[in-house]
């Protein structure tokens, strides 16, 4: 299998086990993103990609390519339902010489073809509405909602140049040509509004205002809320003149961060051993690695990240430290569970176990129990309703 028109004829084949299984799994639901699915090309838009080694130790991404595993099962990989990384700590790769790729951050992707259709089914399109896609990526998706609305009716804006030019060149040999932007997708772009839809496939830590002026009264924004620590969600919500409001997905697609809200490199000032107050605490750092404490914590704190670390030769002690206020919480093993010291203007770790309090009060509930009502003045994320217990987004 040499030619183009080899490679696409088994490409064909492969589009439409991908939409058969995407059918049987539910992520497909309309017959018009079906033939979109079956109609766009993904090996266009991701010609080449890293894929994480099982191998042990240090998380290390191999290079994928024909040359290097074959046309067929680079095919094969290509159109699994699978998210393919294109892109490290913002770097260009050298695929003139790739090599296996350690110690980095993932910075673009291709997303795996069965959320970026979920998502397009829940952002519920039809003919003659207008979209803006924050974070055009490899353009795929960009494709998909091209196929289904026309090229006159998307606009996508990738906030990396590069990124931003191979996806362009991407969409052009499929057939393509929607307006691309370069730029601060927090931004949008005020001379396409208005929008019906706005679609964002990378994490905000809130919802920039100038989408909320950019979408129509009925519109729908859908993104994924993310704090510095993890993801909260995907969410829904409707346009109502200045202000937005809606639900979390049960789902948890884990989008990078924008680039523009990604957490400062400096964690903050490492507290000294005797440094705060101590206390018993009621919860241990088993907070952060549970679904639905993780998700409260990551409310309660949303400008903390944690790390674990050695103290003086002993256990490990766990930090929380608010590289915004100042603020800090160690956790330290004791026979009886553990000890919290904590020390700055906000108690962290108090009000961590608040809010998991809450949530343990309210029976645990799953992401789809909250939601989220945004203005100008305050974005806040509520449980149950509205006038339920709330955290407010950082600003």
């Amino acid at each position: 299998m040499t030619s183009e028109s080899e490679i696409e004829t088994v490409a064909a084949d492969l589009r439409r086990q991908l939409a058969r299984r995407l059918d049987k799994d539910g992520r497909l639901r309309s017959p018009e993103w079906r033939a979109a699915v079956e109609a766009v090309s993904r090996h266009v838009f991701v010609p080449r990609f890293y894929r994480e080694s099982d191998a042990p130790g240090v998380t290390t991404w191999e290079p994928v390519t024909p040359e290097i595993v074959g046309q067929e099962d680079w095919l094969r990989l290509v159109y699994g339902d699978e998210t393919w990384v294109t892109q490290f700590d913002g770097r260009d790769v050298d695929w003139a010489d790739p090599k296996p790729i350690s110690n980095a951050a993932p910075t673009s992707s291709s997303t795996m073809p069965g959320l970026v259709v979920r998502m397009l089914e829940d952002l519920d399109v039809r003919e003659g509405l207008n979209v803006l896609e924050i974070g055009t990526g490899t353009g795929y998706s960009t494709a998909l909602l091209c196929h289904r609305l026309g090229d006159e009716r998307v606009t996508s804006i990738e906030t990396d140049e590069n990124v931003a030019r191979r996806a362009r060149e991407a969409l052009t040999r499929s057939g393509y040509t929607p307006r691309l932007l370069v730029g601060d997708g927090r931004a949008g772009h005020l001379d396409g509004a208005p929008y019906d839809r706005l679609i964002a496939t990378c994490g905000f830590r809130n919802i920039p205002s100038a989408w909320l002026e950019q979408v129509l009264p009925g519109g729908v924004i859908l993104t994924t809320l993310r704090g510095w620590m993890r993801s909260l969600g995907l969410v829904k919500l409707i346009v109502t003149g200045d202000s937005a409001s809606g639900w979390f997905s049960e789902d948890d697609p884990s989008f990078m961060i924008a680039r523009q809200q990604a957490a400062p490199e400096s964690l903050g000032m490492v507290p000294g051993t005797y440094d705060g107050t101590k206390r018993k605490a009621t919860y241990g750092p088993e907070v952060f690695s549970t679904t639905g404490s993780a998700f409260m914590a990551q409310l309660a704190v949303p400008d903390a990240r944690f790390f674990c670390h050695a103290v003086d030769g002993g256990p490990n002690s766990t930090f929380v430290l608010d590289g915004v206020t100042g603020s800090f919480a160690v956790l330290a093993p004791v026979d009886s569970g553990w000890q919290v010291r904590q020390g700055g203007p906000r108690r962290l770790w108090d009000t961590v176990e608040s809010a998991v309090a809450t949530w343990e009060e309210y029976g645990s509930p799953n992401t789809a129990t909250f939601g989220v009502t945004v203005s100008r003045d305050e974005q806040v994320v509520w449980l149950g309703n509205p006038n339920g217990p709330h955290w407010p987004l950082p600003s």
